[in-house]
């Protein structure tokens, strides 16, 4: 298989034709390009809206701009709407220097005022922001100028630059004049969004592709191509298809997809840690995991190592917490290996048939690819061997969502098969385990609360000193690998495929699929 670096800039074919879209097919002249861009894990949301999405970023991207993203190694936070910024070494007070030349597609200025209404949407959980958690520790944004922004925190935070490469900015003339109510339903999002990007919204097709042209008036330049066109697939054999057939230019596939294109010269086949964690999530108010006994036992009943082999091809790697990068992650973590003998023991000390016996448990996920169905069969037939019967629910990310983060639904979720952030920032695991953010407040979806978890991560979060970092985050792997909130599996890599005639197209495995520098300008054709 062709090897790549996330630096490297890859080309892509294009100018062919979308099979059943009539309007993409006649808008798929030589320079426009058409890819797959939300294929894979999280797919398609059916939402625009930035505040409230899961996935998708790289997309988003494109036309919306962030204050600060990743360089593409995801290795350095760099300026985007914002020329620099610093902080004050307690890490509580945040300045950023916008650029001077930025303009919405109305052509308006982008200014602090757009800054300012976008921290306080963001922050408004009422709206459906997936960003209120995270941003709650900031009390004040203040704009002493146009081309200036300070926010003002209520406690040190030195994981917010990172939070920021995801908080997409928007335009406060545009949206003020929607009603509040409802802003994150509105039609808007869909039909005639605004940004600062590279490219500017034209149309949605429903369920069938979005449209972008060339943003003549980006300040750094009208992009080389045309325009862009993101087509909308179930799965990712159906983008394999389209790929082959030349009907679209880029993909997100599966990790045994990738190989039937590794010697093909009309493609490149580009790989890297996702940092993703797969887990198993264990709902805390199902009624069946507080005996840590049960979820040691689950896990130990799981051979990863086999299912690493075997399915995902030797395309991961193990997961002993909810961290894998090496300057967070212990040595002396317990790594939990494959023992269903002891897994039977535990459960049977437990009293697993009184907790729920052979009463089937349904395991929701959103990932709905062939070789995830091949997983979670294999984790089902697994677990029923030491007395865990479990059923796999293969939904879509808006039923998803719907389930884990709806009001007394828990009986539909006691088991998720599901993926979380990793890295490169660790501070990002908050949002998942602290028990003040589960819904609506964060993303706590298994509604996690083990005090000893919640105070490594203030603790960690809380550290200004940016060397002593790391060995407070490795105590939220302990804390993490003894309660198991969660049973870990893996973080696998993610591929991406591409035609091989065009020049300069970034695509690096991120979580949330965005963040970072894709220089989308420099894309064009051969």
């Amino acid at each position: 298989m062709m090897q790549m670096t996330r630096r490297q800039s890859l080309a892509l074919a294009g100018g062919l034709a979308i099979t059943g879209a009539r309007r993409a097919r006649a808008q798929a002249s030589r320079n426009v390009m058409v890819g797959g861009f939300d294929v894979g894990p999280g797919g398609f949301q059916g939402n625009f809206n930035p505040l409230a999405a899961t996935a998708g970023f790289q997309w988003l991207n494109l036309y919306y701009e962030t204050l600060v993203l990743y360089d593409a190694a995801l290795e350095n936070i760099k300026g985007a709407l914002a020329a620099s910024f610093e902080s004050n070494p307690e890490k509580t007070r945040f300045m950023f220097h916008l650029v001077p030349d930025a303009k919405w597609h109305d052509g308006s200025a982008f200014t602090s005022t757009d800054v300012a209404f976008t921290i306080a949407l963001a922050k408004d959980a009422k709206l459906g922001s997936i960003f209120a958690s995270r941003l709650a520790d900031i009390t004040d944004v203040q704009t002493p100028d146009a081309h200036t922004a300070i926010m003002v925190l209520g406690k040190p935070n030195g994981s917010l630059p990172d939070i920021l490469t995801k908080l997409m900015m928007l335009p406060e003339k545009a949206l003020s004049a929607l009603p509040r109510e409802g802003l994150d339903r509105n039609p808007w999002w869909s039909t005639s969004p605004i940004g600062t990007g590279p490219f500017r919204f034209v149309r949605y097709e429903t369920d069938q592709y979005v449209e972008l042209k060339a943003n003549s008036a980006y300040r750094a330049g009208k992009p080389k191509l045309d325009g862009v066109i993101n087509r909308y697939f179930k799965n990712s054999a159906g983008a394999v298809a389209a790929l082959r057939s030349g009907e679209i230019q880029f993909s997100y596939v599966e990790s045994d997809e990738a190989a039937g294109f590794a010697n093909d010269p009309k493609f490149h086949v580009i790989d890297g840690n996702s940092w993703v964690m797969n887990y198993i999530g264990f709902n805390a108010r199902a009624g069946m995991w507080s005996d840590v006994r049960v979820r040691r036992a689950l896990l130990q009943a799981i051979n990863r190592d086999a299912i690493i082999k075997a399915i995902f091809k030797g395309a991961a790697d193990p997961a002993l917490s909810i961290y894998t990068a090496g300057n967070v992650t212990p040595k002396d973590l317990d790594p939990y290996p494959y023992d269903p003998a002891h897994a039977k023991l535990l459960l049977q000390q437990a009293g697993w048939d009184k907790i729920n016996g052979s009463k089937p448990l349904p395991m929701l996920s959103y990932y709905n690819t062939p070789l995830v169905t091949n997983v979670m069969t294999a984790i089902q037939a697994m677990l029923g061997q030491v007395g865990i019967m479990v059923t796999p629910r293969q939904v879509d990310v808006a039923t998803y969502n719907g389930i884990v983060y709806g009001q007394n639904n828990d009986a539909q979720f006691p088991l998720v098969y599901a993926g979380a952030q990793d890295g490169p920032e660790p501070g990002i695991a908050n949002i998942y385990i602290n028990s003040k953010q589960a819904p609506p407040a964060g993303a706590n979806i298994m509604h996690a609360d083990v005090p000893d978890l919640d105070a490594a991560l203030n603790a960690a979060l809380a550290e200004p000193d940016a060397s002593k970092r790391p060995a407070r985050f490795q105590q939220v792997a302990r804390v993490f690998n003894t309660e198991l909130p969660w049973a870990p599996l893996w973080v696998g890599k993610r591929y991406g495929v591409l035609s091989a005639d065009i020049h300069n197209f970034v695509w690096t495995p991120a979580p949330s699929g965005g963040g970072y520098e894709q220089n989308a300008v420099a894309w064009s054709f051969s």
